[in-house]
């Protein structure tokens, strides 16, 4: 696949060249990938299985073995990983990590290659994701921002929603590799759509969660059998993925993570920040964003979303008990 593509020179001054993007292609496209956490460790387990030969490298080692015991390669820094591949994946903390891991010393901007490209999987700053893709611009490469949505069950089943932003053609050659992991993969604009389309989703996120949290409060002290009561309204209009996937794991008070509460107030915290750059006002986001500080603030920053039910408790004096053990007739 080829197309005409305008790149941004060292001097700013733009100019129009001819590149060919080649569409990946297990067996033959080299894979890098940086960032092996809850999320990253199953995506790329899912592109090995699929055949892509792949490089990694995660801040810490320990937590890429696993793909390293598959027959991934290790590489000691981002730009080495960069260097040995063609597609270049990279799923991070928060955006400084991400500025270290593109735009630092031993990024991945330093070791891109002429046609190489770079996916951003990491839900971090539209700016940075312009950012990113006119330093990759420069280097006669390609930068496309790709934020996923689906939490560790999709991670691991492969069944993401990924929003991408980037140019047409290098977006269509990252397809098939983006199909690996995921089930909807919408192009939706230019560089750092992607981005501010992933903070559309948590905000109706956010809004989803406190409505669902409180649902469950309510249902408690009227006295409701709560798995009865989700039974009835998760068929209706009310019905939706976390309805579905993490009510049930705040009845059996599982708060373990399958997105971080303090990656999700770093979400909202962009978001946030965005929309005042828009003058916009966004109340509901704004009080949701407050209600999570205090569930950080209380020590459950590593817990998972959902965790925003032990804020709610505590402001009510009210703790939901996990049901009884059904006894068998």
């Amino acid at each position: 696949m080829s197309g005409r593509k305008r790149l941004v020179s060292l001097d700013a001054e733009e100019t129009i060249v001819t590149t060919t993007v080649k569409a990946a292609a297990p067996g033959t496209t080299r894979v890098g990938w940086v960032g092996t956490g809850v999320m990253g460790l199953s995506m790329c387990g899912h592109v090995l299985s699929k055949g892509y030969p792949v490089t990694v490298h995660s801040r810490t080692r320990t937590k890429a073995q696993p793909l390293v015991d598959r027959g991934a390669t290790w590489a000691a820094t981002p730009r080495e990983v960069a260097a040995a591949s063609d597609i270049v994946v990279t799923i991070v903390g928060f955006p400084p990590d991400v500025r270290q891991v593109y735009l630092g010393e031993h990024g991945v901007i330093a070791g891109l290659r002429a046609g190489t490209i770079a996916i951003d999987m990491t839900t971090t700053e539209p700016r940075l994701a312009q950012q990113i893709y006119e330093q990759a611009q420069s280097r006669r490469a390609h930068s496309v921002d790709a934020p996923v949505s689906g939490g560790d069950v999709g991670a691991r089943n492969a069944t993401l929603s990924i929003m991408v932003g980037g140019d047409a053609a290098a977006v269509e050659a990252c397809r098939p590799l983006l199909e690996a992991m995921g089930k909807s993969i919408v192009h939706v604009g230019g560089p750092g759509a992607g981005q501010h389309t992933k903070l559309c989703n948590q905000i109706v996120i956010a809004g989803t969660m406190i409505g669902v949290c409180e649902s469950l409060l309510y249902g408690y002290k009227a006295g409701l059998d709560l798995e009865t009561m989700l039974g009835a309204i998760r068929g209706g209009a009310a019905g939706c993925w976390t309805l579905d996937n993490l009510a049930p794991r705040v009845l059996k008070r599982n708060f373990d993570p399958g997105f971080f509460v303090e990656h999700f107030i770093k979400d909202m915290s962009i978001a946030l920040d965005e929309a005042r750059r828009m003058n916009l006002s966004l109340p509901g986001l704004a009080l949701v964003h407050q209600l999570y500080m205090a569930v950080q603030a209380n020590g459950y920053g590593k817990r998972g979303t959902h965790a925003l039910m032990l804020a709610l408790e505590q402001l009510s004096k009210v703790t939901i008990e996990p049901p009884l053990p059904r006894s068998e007739s």
